[in-house]
């Protein structure tokens, strides 16, 4: 089934929150932030910008009727600073005015004396002085201190990976409005919708109830707007508060880029220990998370980060920890793995580098260790229904790897200008969020009277394509045309208590809502059918909107059906609640289960480097990929592509920087590379592995957001490839994203 969302958006006609009609009235937000990264606030004068014609109110801290307090994980983060700034960008007021252009206008009226204080900017920096977030965090799995003294071969190494700014098309935005008894409707670019509908409350010290969020669709998320979005949202609401008005707050991309967070930047140190034979016997990482000036999700990450610290290999020591840094910069947050890939990238890096070390292809090394049925995740956690070795065996067969080496090496050693680099990388991600309360959700079905459907869910369609497999799933179950199904916005007071749609779940955990309201929903309406014509109800189906009984074809429609339900009062709405079972997690001890299923896959990533000028281009991407039993395949490829395009650019081009003092360099798409069409590989091919799917799967279709991105990290390792061919006393580094610059460097070094 194709996206029902295509024509809308090539249209563009697509609802997006600076698309919502504003009220007569409306006025426009622009936030004044700090210039600086760290110091405290002696004063502050906007005398001039409360002047300017236009200028409405200026709202601070000692406006705010609730708690300044918009912290999840850790309540540390304000929503206003108050006397002091901890970070450049941080929000301190904001201003509204009957336009945004006078806002802006008065935001460069505002003076402010700021005394400045010490600034850190990096992990490593950030542990030496004892600056964190919280406690660290350890996995553990056997006896890594005995195992190393059985090693054959060890190897140490330093690993650094930068940032990612999501750099959704739609940048943060809310519109907030009054409604009766002192309510207020919010209508948010969110992941969150309970988030903010919660944080709201908590500010402007009212229940719940009070707000209402809505949310039409995202231009984009990638993790940037699953707590990031709030903020916005809130100081929306809070001018509507006092004004009595609505209040329209859209971020330019400029202030979007230097007042969010983006994917955090990892400092980590291993240890990895072989036998002879190359099995990986030991294994140790510390990861130094730059977290920023709050905890924002930098906890949840960082156990993400321990989950996926061996990839899709196991190994029967293993001691991990990970250190969240505090930091004066803006906290960052969640982004496409979820830091699944900053785990990844440290343990590939060390087999990487044990190759080198041996003289031996990484490949080898890679090939003997990866997992294999009920082996043991650092964890606790047992692997089952494992597909790591068919998704390398199929990458290997499919795609002809021998030939393929061969090819590389025939080039390289009839080619001095250029060289080609080669590099498989295998992917084992576990789906679920790793918070067990969080992994449930609700569905809200109505059959109206004249047979259509309508379904309210907590997902958040934000271009992934959520909103076409809600609609394939009651389609299917009531088996009715698709346009009789309609799915409406993401709504706290249709569907509350919700977890954001993030962390790959979305489908899997809003889809079965979906499915068990809709089956219950049938289950009605084949018992007034059961009564009329005394049968079984396991006799009765529903095909293409008629009805069978034992197989036979009877003189009764779905509309018709449905009309003789409403006459015998049956209900035909139904609010489903769906907790995924199974699952769960000790952290007094870090052991548990806290994945419902694995995705796996394997990539094959071909580059060529221009040797006299560093740049390079990607041949081909070749992946064999663990999609279960797709509900979409056009949708789940279109994810699987742009996630392999989105951590190439990770390791490739994406490169944060920020000043000694804290400001963003990297602050317009003049400064920030991400890939263009010149910089996608050549060539995706995309084969699915032959599996039965798995039951924790919505209708067994795994879950296909954040996994594929991580094919993304065997460029990294190609371009070191060709290098290596070029100059053979070039020394493996590991230090993100491998610019052309960092190309040019190694060849010549």
């Amino acid at each position: 089934m194709k996206n029902i969302d295509s024509y809308n958006h090539v249209r563009g006609e697509s609802i997006y929150v600076d698309d919502v009609n504003v009220r007569e009235g409306t006025f426009y937000a622009v936030v004044f932030y700090s210039p600086k990264g760290h110091g405290i606030i002696k004063n502050i004068d906007y005398s001039k910008a409360k002047a300017l014609e236009g200028v409405e109110r200026i709202f601070t801290y000692r406006d705010i009727p609730g708690e300044n307090q918009i912290g999840g994980i850790i309540p540390d983060e304000p929503l206003f600073a108050e006397k002091d700034v901890h970070f450049w960008g941080q929000p301190i007021a904001l201003i509204v005015a009957k336009s945004e252009f006078t806002a802006r206008q008065a935001r460069r009226l505002i003076s402010i004396d700021i005394e400045e204080l010490p600034i850190i900017t990096t992990a490593k920096e950030a542990k030496e002085k004892g600056s964190f977030i919280n406690a660290p965090r350890s996995f553990n799995l056997g006896d890594t201190e005995k195992a190393f003294e059985a090693c054959d071969y060890i190897f140490e190494g330093e690993t650094f990976s930068n940032g990612q700014e999501q750099l959704y098309i739609e940048a943060q935005g809310a519109y907030a409005e009054p409604l009766e008894n002192g309510n207020i409707k919010i209508t948010s670019s969110t992941q969150g919708p309970t988030a903010v509908q919660k944080t709201a409350a908590i500010v402007l010290g009212l229940a719940m109830h009070n707000i209402e969020v809505d949310v039409t669709r995202l231009g984009g998320g990638f993790g940037g707007k699953e707590d990031q979005a709030t903020p916005w949202a809130v100081m929306a609401a809070l001018a509507t508060y006092h004004l009595k008005q609505s209040v329209k707050l859209i971020l330019n991309r400029h202030d979007d880029l230097r007042m969010t967070g983006k994917r955090h930047p990892y400092e980590s140190i291993y240890k990895i220990g072989l036998t002879k034979d190359l099995k990986i016997l030991a294994y140790e990482a510390e990861f130094l998370q730059n977290s920023g000036a709050a905890a924002d999700l930098s906890p949840a990450i960082a156990e993400r980060t321990l989950f996926h610290a061996t990839n899709s290999y196991f190994v029967p020591h293993v001691k991990t920890t990970v250190l969240s840094c505090k930091t004066n910069l803006p906290p960052n947050t969640a982004f496409r793995g979820f830091g699944g890939p900053q785990g990844m990238f440290v343990i590939e890096s060390a087999i990487a580098k044990a190759a080198s070390e041996i003289g031996i292809s990484p490949r080898k090394i890679q090939e003997v260790n990866l997992l294999s049925e009920n082996d043991e995740f650092s964890y606790g956690q047992i692997a089952t229904k494992v597909e790591a070795r068919s998704s390398w065996d199929s990458a290997k067969k499919s795609f002809d790897l021998e030939k393929l080496e061969q090819e590389v090496n025939d080039f390289n050693n009839n080619n001095n200008a250029f060289k080609k680099g080669l590099s498989l990388m295998p992917i084992t991600f576990g789906i679920s969020f790793t918070n067990t309360p969080m992994n449930h959700a609700r569905a809200l079905v109505h059959i109206y009277q004249d047979g259509s459907v309508g379904i309210s869910t907590a997902a958040v369609e934000m271009g992934q394509g959520v909103n076409t497999k809600m609609l394939q799933i009651a389609a299917q179950v009531f088996s009715i045309d698709n346009k009789k199904v309609k799915i409406e916005t993401t709504n706290t007071t249709r569907v509350a208590n919700t977890s954001p749609s993030a962390a790959s779940s979305t489908a899997d955990l809003n889809g079965k809502a979906v499915l068990k309201a809709c089956n219950i929903l049938l289950e009605r309406l084949k018992e007034v059918i059961a009564e009329e014509h005394k049968v079984e109800k396991y006799s009765i189906e529903i095909i293409e909107e008629v009805v069978y009984i034992n197989n036979k074809k009877i003189d009764l429609t779905w509309n018709e059906l449905v009309g003789k339900a409403m006459l015998e009062r049956v209900a035909l709405s139904e609010n489903a609640h769906y907790a995924t079972p199974i699952i769960h997690f000790d952290k007094t001890t870090e052991k548990g289960h806290p994945f419902a299923y694995h995705v796996y896959g394997t990539a094959i990533t071909i580059t060529t480097i221009d040797c006299m000028r560093g740049t390079y281009e990607f041949d081909a991407v070749k992946i064999a990929h663990d999609y279960g039993n797709s509900m979409s395949s056009g949708i789940d490829l279109g994810q699987v592509e742009g996630a392999l395009v989105q951590g190439i650019g990770w390791m490739t081009m994406e490169e944060i920087s920020y000043a000694n003092d804290g400001r963003l360099l990297s602050n317009a798409l003049s400064t920030y590379k991400v890939p263009d069409i010149f910089s996608v590989p050549k060539t995706i091919e995309v084969i699915p592995l032959e599996t039965d799917g798995n039951d924790m799967a919505i209708l067994k279709s795994k879950a296909v957001g954040e996994p594929p991105l991580m094919y993304g990290i065997g460029a990294y390792f190609a371009l070191q490839n060709a290098i290596k061919a070029f100059n053979s006393n070039y020394k493996f580094k590991f230090h993100a994203p491998m610019t052309p610059e960092k190309v040019l460097i190694g060849l010549y070094e």
